[in-house]
C-alpha cells in the first residue's frame, strides 16, 4: 500500500495543524511535526480544527529538523514558494515526504539550497506572498494521490435522503 508523509516543520497556528492533521486522517497519509511548535499539541484551536478525527491519525513528533532526518529517509519535496518548478511537475514516488515550514517564514533557505532540485511551488497569480499553509498542504497531497490513482480512497458519496438508482437515465 502506497504511503505519503507529510511534515509540518515548526508550525505557528494551531488552527493550521489541526487543519493539516485532519486531511491527514482523510487521505491515510502520516503526519510528522518538526518542533519547536508556536502552540501546545493540547491547544483547543488545534483540536477544534481536527475534529474528532485525531484518534485516526498516524503521527510522530520531532523536536527538531535534526531529529527529523536522523529517523527518516526516502524522497524529500520541499514546499516553498522559492521553488523553481511547479508541485504538479514532478512524480512522487511511494514513501514520499512533503515538507511544509512555518507559516510565517516558510522552509530554512539552507535547506532549500542543499535540495534545489526537490523544490517545488504551486503557481500563483501576480504579488500573492502565498496561500494559507493548510490549503497548501491539501494540494500537494491531492495532487500525489491524483498521480497515484487515489489508493484506498472512497472515490464515490452516498445521499442521506435518496438514491442515485432513483435518478432518471442519462440522456446522453
Amino acid at each position: 500500500m502506497a504511503k505519503l508523509n507529510i511534515v509540518m516543520v515548526e508550525p505557528e497556528i494551531p488552527q493550521n495543524t489541526g487543519n493539516v492533521a485532519r486531511t491527514c486522517a482523510a487521505t491515510g497519509a502520516r503526519l510528522h511535526l518538526v518542533g519547536p511548535m508556536g502552540f501546545a499539541i493540547d491547544d483547543k484551536k488545534l483540536k477544534r480544527a481536527g475534529l474528532d478525527y485525531w484518534r485516526y491519525l498516524d503521527i510522530t513528533y520531532y523536536d527538531g529538523l535534526d531529529e527529523f532526518f536522523s529517523q527518516n529517509t526516502g524522497n524529500f519535496f520541499y514546499f516553498t514558494t522559492k521553488g523553481r518548478k511547479a508541485h504538479s511537475e514532478v512524480e512522487y514516488p511511494d514513501n514520499c515526504y512533503l515538507l511544509f515550514g512555518k507559516e510565517t517564514k516558510g522552509l530554512p533557505e539552507e535547506l532549500l539550497m542543499q535540495h534545489p532540485e526537490a523544490c517545488v511551488r504551486i503557481p500563483m497569480a501576480g504579488e500573492i506572498r502565498s496561500l494559507n499553509l493548510s490549503n497548501s498542504v491539501a494540494i500537494g497531497v491531492y495532487e500525489v494521490l491524483r498521480q497515484w490513482g487515489y489508493p484506498s480512497l472512497q472515490n464515490f458519496g452516498q445521499l442521506h435522503r435518496y438514491r442515485w438508482e432513483d435518478l432518471p437515465e442519462d440522456p446522453v
